[in-house]
Formats: structure tokens, sequence, C-alpha cells
């Protein structure tokens, strides 16, 4: 089956925003930016072996980044194209953006993990099959998603599509997310690129944020005064103003500038 995604907003715009989920969630966390940027052309994509896609196997970052290349030539047809990804969705636009360094015009890379973590690797296995249980406990579930800040409306839908992810699948979408670095052709991306990170996220998530905008001189770089893991879910009107800004004028959101 091929990767399954969604289109909105006016397909006539002369700009296609393509948005790109995090790990562990699908597409029905950026509902409140399709709402908000209905006179865009709007692509919202679930990645491999995730919510709607989950039969479509083998999830790596690489594979992703081809598939949706290939999708947004289909579908942008000379448009101007933004990419907007989250966590492991943010990955892939970088590599997205290495891969062509000329076909997307702007991109929001929101908590990207760009410093791989070897020593890490021989423990996802074990400790994922160990843990995995958990993952279908609703009460585990609300934690989890308290921290991402997903809201009540979204819950159920998160705890159904926790329970029908397998573990062999969890396993490949941790070890992408904790292999991954910044690829060699990133430097030649040609889009104009805002780099964000949360104040409250884990420190290799902030000096990934700088490694990023040392990589490319068309990055721009933010963090997000008192927010974690997930600003388009905590505060969606706030992220919808920035990708706004940031398209249309160039405008880098409040925070401490990335030097």
């Amino acid at each position: 089956m091929a990767m399954y995604y969604q289109e909105h907003g006016n397909k006539n715009a002369s700009m296609t925003l393509l948005f790109l989920h995090g790990g562990g969630v699908s597409g029905w966390m950026w509902d409140k930016q399709i709402q908000y940027f209905s006179d865009y052309h709007c692509i919202v994509a679930d990645l491999p072996e995730q919510g709607l896609s989950k039969h479509e196997p083998n999830f790596s970052i690489l594979d992703s980044a081809e598939k949706l290349l290939d999708l947004i030539e289909e579908k942008a047809q000379g448009k101007q194209v933004v990419v907007i990804g989250f966590s492991l969705g943010a990955q892939i636009a970088i590599q997205m953006l290495s891969k062509k360094a000329n076909l997307i015009d702007f991109a929001i890379i929101n908590s990207a993990l760009v410093r791989p973590s070897p020593y890490a690797k021989k423990f996802i296995s074990p400790t994922l099959k160990w843990a995995f249980p958990l993952i279908k406990n609703k009460t585990f579930s609300k934690i989890q998603a308290k921290m991402l800040y997903i809201e009540h409306d979204h819950l159920e839908r998160y705890y159904q599509e926790s329970c029908q992810m397998k573990v062999e699948t969890l396993i490949r979408i941790v070890e992408e997310n904790l292999s991954f670095e910044i690829p060699e052709h990133f430097n030649q991306a040609q889009a104009k690129i805002l780099i964000t990170v949360g104040e409250k996220e884990k420190a290799m998530m902030r000096k990934s944020a700088i490694d990023l905008v040392k990589s490319n001189p068309n990055c721009q770089g933010v963090v997000l005064a008192k927010i974690g893991h997930g600003v388009s879910l905590a505060k969606p009107d706030f992220f919808n103003r920035m990708i706004e800004g940031w398209v249309n004028d160039g405008n880098i959101p409040e925070g401490k500038i990335i030097d």
C-alpha cells in the first residue's frame, strides 16, 4: 500500500504546505494547522507503519523522505513548497532538504534530534520489548499524552493508534530517531529554514538545534520559551502565526536566538 495522505484547503493556491508528524502520533496532530491554513494547499501525510499508513512496510527516515519528495513533485506542480516537521517528521524534513536542494522553498524544523546515540542503540530493542505492554495501559497512555500536550479530543485516537503499533515498528522508529545525524548535503539546501526547539526540552535536543543552525547558512534558529517537546500542540495559535510570519515576512518568533 502507498503512504496515506490527505489534501486540504485550496488546491489552486500558490503555495503548498506539507506537514510531517512526530513518532507515536499521526497526521491528526496537525488539525489546528489545517483549520488555520484553509487558504493554502495543505498536505498531511501519515508516515509508514503509523496512523493510516500502518500497513506500509519497514519505516525508515530515508525511504520516507524519498516518497515525500515524489509526492511534492506530483502535487505541488511548480508552487512554492513549505515543509513543516515535528521531531521524527523534522528529521525527515532535514533528509528531504538534503536530497533535493532546490525543491523546497521554506522549512520549519521543530525539535529535530541530530546527535546520534550509538551506545543507546544496543539497549533499544530489549528495553522496548520489556516496556511495550505499558503502551496498552490507558493510564500510561494518558501520562504520555500529557507530556506531548495532546488534548482530550485526540486522546482516544492516540491511545488506539498506540495499541495498534507493533513492537517491531516501535523499535525501528526509535532506532532511526536515535541514529539520525545531519546528512552530508544538508549544507547545500536552498530553502529558508527556521530551526526551533523548546526551552524545556532535553539538552541534546537544544544542542542539535545549534548544530543545524551552524550547518547551513540559510538556517536561523530560536529557543522557544517555557515550552517542551511539542509546541504545535501546546500553543497552536502561536505556532500558526510563527509559520505565517516566517514564510511571508521572514520573521523569527520571540525567544532566544541561536547563534
